[in-house]
């Protein structure tokens, strides 16, 4: 058994039976590809794909089970090779991050200043993008980690860690009628006004609706966008309330806003850090500093 017979049944697999495409893949012939293949096959005294004349048409029930494992040790493989090319590289290289607007925008600034302090010669590639997109880059190879509220949780393929709780915050013009009321904001008083918050499936947005639901409110959402920064423009413009992550407001930069506290109002959430299960990444370089 070798690791080339290993390649042509997993690209077999992948180019959908196309032994013209599995050679040109594996930069070989196809009567290459099928040797191997059925070597491989002579030797396992399996057959691992279904024929009709000479051309492969699907995987045999054995050939279904053997695939999971053929994967497996071809990316072990790939763990092998990184592993060695890190100790020779020590720290260098490159580490691509993924990451929603708000935790690039507003968590990830500080750590990624000390994370270059320490390591001068990695080259960092920041990728912003939803939830679902972070979690899709670390899938498809594009991220080695991936920084996000929602949905990483939610795929098994990942291992995520949780890095850190935060919560909303509400902002509004100066002199807007909800700066006067007596006692803590309650959502009856701030579903009377038009809302401006985050897409569906960002930054926490479950969250807000679930507390609107539990309360039998329907909330005017007026305008949704992806990141922070869109929304506090739209409030500055007087469209309505603003609910952010309390991360996203800066005193300096927002003095055309006034904040409110809203985490009586709405469930605490958690960023996660995630990496792509079973992948090997570098033991010299620590999770970035500030985040976990």
């Amino acid at each position: 058994m070798n690791f080339q017979q290993l390649r042509s049944v997993r690209e077999t697999v992948r180019c959908g039976f196309n032994l013209t495409e599995v050679a040109a893949m594996l930069y070989t012939s196809q009567p290459g590809v099928s040797r191997q293949i059925r070597e491989l096959e002579e030797e396992l005294g399996v057959t691992i794909f279904e024929r009709a004349g000479k051309r492969l048409t699907g995987l045999t029930p054995p050939g279904r089970t053997l695939l999971p494992i053929v994967e497996r040790l071809l990316q072990e493989a790939g763990n092998l090779r990184q592993a060695g090319k890190e100790f020779v590289s020590r720290m260098e290289g490159g580490l691509s991050i993924a990451a929603t607007h708000s935790q690039a925008r507003y968590a990830l600034p500080h750590a990624v200043r000390d994370f270059r302090s320490l390591f001068p010669q990695v080259t960092l590639n920041l990728h912003q993008g939803s939830p679902k997109q972070v979690a899709e880059m670390l899938l498809t190879g594009e991220a080695d980690i991936g920084i996000a509220t929602e949905a990483l949780a939610h795929y098994p393929q990942l291992v995520t860690l949780p890095c850190y709780r935060w919560t909303h915050s509400i902002v509004v013009p100066p002199n807007h009628p909800l700066l006067h009321t007596a006692g803590p904001l309650t959502l009856q008083e701030l579903a009377e006004h038009p809302i401006i918050t985050y897409d569906r499936g960002y930054t926490g947005r479950s969250h807000i609706d679930d507390a609107f639901a539990k309360e039998g409110l329907s909330p005017n959402v007026v305008i949704t966008a992806m990141d922070a920064d869109v929304i506090k423009t739209y409030v500055e413009l007087g469209m309505g309330v603003g609910i952010i992550a309390s991360i996203a407001i800066d005193g300096d930069r927002d003095n055309n806003l006034r904040a409110l506290e809203a985490r009586h109002l709405f469930e605490i959430n958690v960023t996660r850090l995630a990496v792509r299960r079973g992948n090997c990444k570098r033991a010299a370089i620590p999770p970035l500093k500030g985040l976990v």
